[in-house]
């Protein structure tokens, strides 16, 4: 499907309104855009706003099936430490609803690294938003969470939201930058 090609909701879906992060029922039968398929999830375009659909709800855009009941949440175990590697790899994937360019280009992430707890390893994370009063934060913050726990041998994750330093353009990677034309 080409990004901004309308298409029909095929049944009532959850989502979060960007950039205000207030939860919205986008209804059955409603046109919407696909504004960016990026690291898991869907912004659409809705109505004049913009709204962000987690992977579970994809089967109501025509994507995928819908994943039916909770995941068994297992207690994880560390056998060996974390390659730290992993960790910006897998923070690759993060993106903020309304950037195409995930959140280690964006230069949102200004620390990584993993701790030896009893039992495990923590990753403790420090980053940053674009802005203070992001309304996506504390879904970008899951996200990173998420997307954390999946790594080997990571059994917990911190992650500090910090706005010192405040973050600018110039925290961008080159690449960012070019592919926002920021050049």
């Amino acid at each position: 499907m080409a990004s901004g090609e309308m298409i029909t909701t095929t049944r009532d879906i959850d989502a979060i309104l960007i950039p205000l992060g207030t939860p919205v029922i986008i209804p059955e039968n409603a046109q919407v855009a696909i504004t960016q398929d990026l690291g898991g999830t869907y912004t659409v375009a809705v109505n004049g706003n913009l709204a962000r659909v987690e992977a579970k709800d994809a089967d109501g855009l025509g994507f995928g099936e819908k994943q039916t009941g909770e995941a068994k949440k297992e207690v994880k175990k560390a056998h060996g430490p974390v390659d730290e590697t992993l960790v910006w790899e897998a923070l690759k994937t993060c993106f903020d609803p309304e950037i195409p360019v995930n959140i280690v280009d964006l230069g949102l992430v200004y620390d990584v690294h993993a701790v030896d707890i009893d039992g495990g390893n923590a990753v403790e994370i420090t980053m940053t938003l674009t802005a203070p009063g992001c309304g996506m934060g504390p879904f970008i913050v899951d996200d990173v969470r998420a997307k954390t726990l999946e790594i080997e041998n990571v059994t917990e994750v911190n992650v500090d939201l910090t706005f010192e330093p405040a973050w600018d353009r110039s925290m961008m990677s080159d690449e960012a930058k070019l592919q926002l034309g920021m050049f």
